[in-house]
């Protein structure tokens, strides 16, 4: 029996090693996580906080640069450029493939940039119109299919009322309808 207790020992004294260096595997391995994990966090937590510096920056130099809020105002200027401009429906022909008659129907908001205000758009909005007009109707029924269509169409919009009117005229583009028959 003694031959027994000797074996169960040595048996014993072997796996020690194995669990000190999965201990130490263990802990390398959740130190570099929680090294990562913090590093992340640190990452996209300052790059938001720099990005709204930046945008709060850009504000600003273009509030100076024009100088369209004083300081007497608060900066009340800005909240009116907010207000959204009701672009007039829009119907089109699309293009199809064989030949049917098919139709799109599309209501718009505009939203003024820093560089104007809502009622100096309005008065663009002709130029705006005619702008679309040529891309809206070369449009195949195919192309408004899913909802990634309806991102790529307002990006479209998006570069065409930049183009005629120029940059930042024009912040973003809302689909209020967009009907296809």
């Amino acid at each position: 029996m003694s031959a027994e207790i000797v074996e169960d020992k040595s048996a014993q004294e072997a796996p020690a090693p194995n669990k000190k260096k999965k201990l130490i595997i263990i802990g390398a391995a959740t130190v570099a996580a929680l090294t990562l994990g913090g590093g992340g966090a640190a990452f996209f937590m300052g790059g938001k906080s720099a990005a709204k510096t930046e945008a709060h920056g850009e504000e600003a130099a273009a509030n100076e640069g024009d100088g369209s809020a004083s300081e007497g105002d608060g900066g009340k200027e800005g909240a009116g450029k907010s207000k959204f401009v009701d672009v007039p429906t829009v119907s089109v022909n699309l293009r199809s493939p064989d030949g049917s008659p098919r139709f799109l129907k599309l209501h718009l908001m505009l939203v003024p940039g820093t560089k104007t205000t809502a009622e100096a758009l309005k008065d663009k909005l002709p130029v705006v119109l005619d702008a679309y007009q040529p891309f809206l109707r070369e449009l195949r029924p195919e192309d408004l299919g899913g909802s990634a269509a309806v991102f790529r169409l307002k990006e479209e919009l998006m570069v065409r009322a930049t183009r005629v009117l120029g940059a930042g005229m024009v912040k973003e583009v809302l689909i209020q309808d967009l009907i296809q028959q």
